[in-house]
């Protein structure tokens, strides 16, 4: 079913360490509307799907949505490599790394971690096309928020593209949701 590229989506080359940014971003990898409850959602709701068109959808969207995780997890793990005990005390990063280290973690940015009570599948197809398409758009409204907290060009570029893929999946689910009316 899937064909593993070993390089990410969009490339990720982030040189400034910033601990406090990749507690942030961590709500994007398992925060209540991040990329993997994102790829769970989809991926289910597939299954429950009635038409090959709407499946085809859920599943392109969820594999990507896994991509997407894969590049958020480099983004924290960029940001916190190269970090020293001082960059953990004058980051605030001490909560997360009591826990976990500099390990990628699924986690809201408030530190909350990742439930299944973030995702919905329903199996009636409208419904979860509608779900999807609020999905998209929280997603999207978060990416908008990191931009505007993020000052490194850096971290900002694979953030807006990251971004721009929750429109196009917003799209995509319309998309679907028009073919269903049309059948």
């Amino acid at each position: 079913m899937w064909t593993y590229d070993k390089k990410l989506q969009y490339p990720v080359n982030i040189k400034q360490t910033n601990p406090r940014l990749a507690m942030a971003i961590a709500s994007q990898l398992g925060g209540p509307d991040g990329e993997l409850g994102a790829s769970l959602r989809y991926l289910s709701q597939r299954y429950s799907a009635p038409y090959d068109e709407v499946r085809a959808i859920l599943t392109d969207i969820g594999s990507e949505e896994l991509g997407h995780m894969e590049m958020i997890s480099a983004i924290m793990y960029q940001l916190t490599k190269n970090m020293t005990a001082e960059d953990v005390k004058k980051y605030g990063f001490e909560p997360y790394y009591v826990d976990h280290t500099a390990g990628i973690y699924p986690s809201s940015a408030a530190g909350v971690p990742f439930t299944a009570a973030y995702i919905q599948s329903k199996g009636d197809v409208i419904t979860d096309l509608h779900e999807d398409l609020a999905a998209e758009q929280k997603a999207r409204t978060t990416y908008d928020n990191l931009l505007r907290i993020i000052d490194d060009p850096d971290v900002k570029d694979p953030i807006r593209f990251l971004r721009e893929r929750e429109v196009v999946h917003y799209q995509r689910f319309g998309e679907a949701e028009q073919s269903i009316w049309n059948t």
